[in-house]
């Protein structure tokens, strides 16, 4: 095939097809060396050029067929058992069909689909002709992750209890210097990771037990049970992921933090690990944070067109105050990043400070707040006011100090973008006086908070149509008499429970004329918000209920994120009454 024959260089070829820049080839080629993937996966993995964009490349400019991630999960497992699971995993290739008009080829998805030692080696294992189809080496990953990872962490904790079980036993305070070292708890904590990571988990809980270890994944917001092991294991797995995220393996007594950048299928993670002691034992959570996936485009937030415009004259204050609230794990951080990506411009000045740093971005000048070395939000704060800074971005405010000192930030000029603990934007504002600020300084302060939380998004395969009962329409706030047909979660191969990644639900609230004279005059938290929603705020329930209506997510996800006390009392009480009219009947 001509396309085998080619001499020229990939990188050449994508700049010669206008896709990259040199600037943008010698900075993947960099990275390269440090990550030691391809060079494709490598401008994919730095955000150069997206999967889409290098899959038409393949296919239209160098000739290869190509195959979907989406598509991979329908792999026939006949395939993989003529080609062996030795040579598939030495060659990180899926086999995933047959030609329908002649049986003696068989479909291989690569991501160097020209590799002609790798095609040579899997037509003499499996004696058939191999037709090469090109797709991002995390597609594959991801499907023989789900095909050999747990079968291959279960053969290293076999190996590792055979060898080491009398070794560690249940003593708390054995040294296990010698386990850190080990090649089958290596493995194990590796394998559990990277697991987390491809399933799309946040989170992983390493927790002890009574009698064992279990392993469990938040995904998509909901914990879920991936593993339990023999208590023989804590001991070893603690103190590997002590040495690789930086912690202290003789210190068992007192809580410690840590953190790793870890690199799986090409993406770089930042995970960041907590270490709690049990009456069990050393309880175990890493949060994984792909440093890319924090700045993104703001329309990929999942804004309605009206919160958007909502979104944007909030950002196109010159200066003050934007706050975003939310609890931990609803997305502040991607929607704080994002922000600061739409306004970074070179004539701007923008400089953060972070605990911790959760994304690089060029151009931001970004500080680490250090608290042992006596370097905290507010004393960073005021070392930032000295370096004429445009926007200033703080992490959280967490006290009453680090609240002053933003307001006076954005009093005197400043563009000050923060994030805050509360269930809701009127509630922020409370918050704040609860800190000290004065009512009548929030007011000329702030411009602008955005509360949201993260639903879970029905998975569109297998979603299943319903009409709305009775209550769901109170719930939903739409009028009994007119049909509407929602969705429900059924589960299927792509999902497993009948959910699919992660959608954000906003309320936004500027700041209007309006809602600082009622700063002025009383305050309440009810009261602000009647005055938003007066001035055509959407509520959290207002826009879960929208979510459902358009058949993204399920009425029972909105009420788990937006619980409304009045609807769901007015939603019970419709219930009785009809249970009791049918009684009756």
């Amino acid at each position: 095939m001509a396309i085998f024959g080619a001499k020229k260089r990939l990188g050449d070829m994508l700049i010669d097809a206008g896709i990259i820049t040199e600037e943008q080839l010698q900075k993947a080629l960099e990275e390269q060396k440090s990550r030691g993937t391809r060079l494709g996966e490598t401008l994919m993995a730095l955000n150069i050029i997206s999967e889409e964009a290098f899959t038409d490349f393949m296919e239209n400019e160098r000739g290869f067929k190509t195959v979907s991630g989406e598509e991979l999960k329908d792999y026939d497992p006949k395939a993989l058992e003529i080609v062996g699971d030795a040579l598939i995993k030495k060659h990180q290739v899926l086999p995933f069909g047959f030609d329908e008009d002649n049986i003696n080829i068989i479909k291989v998805a690569m991501s160097e689909p020209d590799n002609l030692l790798v095609i040579d080696d899997v037509e003499m294992a499996s004696g058939m002709e191999v037709e090469p189809y090109f797709t991002a080496q995390r597609n594959i990953s991801i499907i023989l992750d789900k095909i050999y990872g747990k079968a291959s962490t279960m053969e290293a904790v076999e190996d590792f209890e055979t060898q080491h079980a009398a070794e560690y036993g249940d003593e708390e305070d054995k040294e296990e210097d010698d386990a850190i070292g080990d090649a089958p708890i290596v493995k194990i904590v590796r394998s559990m990771m990277q697991q987390a990571i491809r399933e799309g988990a946040s989170d992983m809980h390493v927790e002890p037990m009574e009698h064992g270890v279990r392993v469990r994944n938040r995904v998509d917001g909901m914990l879920q049970i991936d593993a339990e092991y023999s208590r023989t294991m804590l001991s070893a797995m603690t103190a590997r992921i002590k040495i690789v995220s930086g912690l202290d393996i003789s210190e068992k007594r007192k809580p410690q933090d840590g953190r790793i950048t870890y690199v799986v299928d090409g993406v770089e993670y930042d995970i960041r690990v907590s270490i709690l002691p049990t009456v069990y034992g050393e309880k175990t959570v890493m949060r994984f944070t792909k440093k890319q996936g924090l700045t993104q485009a703001k329309s990929n937030l999942g804004l309605y067109p009206d919160d958007e415009v909502k979104l944007d004259g909030i950002m196109n204050n010159p200066h003050g105050i934007i706050l975003v609230t939310g609890p931990t794990g609803s997305g502040k951080s991607t929607t704080c990043y994002t922000v600061l990506n739409e306004l970074n411009k070179p004539d701007v000045n923008i400089i953060t400070v972070e605990d911790p740093v959760e994304a690089n971005i060029a151009g931001i000048n970004q500080v680490q707040v250090n608290v042992k070395a006596g370097l905290t939000f507010a004393s960073a704060l005021r070392s930032i006011l000295r370096q004429d800074p445009d926007i200033i971005m703080i992490g959280e405010i967490r006290d009453g100090e680090t609240a002053q000192i933003a307001v006076q930030a954005s009093i005197t000029g400043h563009l000050v973008v923060s994030t805050l603990h509360t269930n809701s934007t009127s509630a922020s504002i409370t918050r704040l006086i609860d800190m000290g600020v004065e009512p009548y300084m929030i007011g000329d302060a702030v411009v602008g908070i955005i509360a949201q939380r993260l639903v879970r998004r029905l998975c569109p395969d297998c979603k299943a149509p319903h009409e709305a009962t009775p209550q769901e329409k109170k719930l939903l706030d739409w009028p009994q008499d007119k049909p509407l047909t929602i969705y429900s979660p059924v589960g299927c191969d792509k999902c497993g429970n009948g959910y699919k990644g992660r959608r954000a639900i906003y309320e936004i609230m500027p700041i209007s004329a309006n809602i600082r004279r009622v700063l002025h005059e009383t305050v309440t938290a009810e009261i602000i918000e009647n005055t938003a929603k007066a001035e055509g705020m959407n509520t959290l329930k207002m826009s879960g209920a929208r979510n459902v209506i358009d058949g993204i997510t399920t009425v029972s996800e909105m009420m788990r994120v937006a619980y409304d006390m009045d609807a769901q009392t007015a939603a019970s009480a419709m219930s009785s009454e009809e249970e009791q009219t049918e009684a009756g009947a």
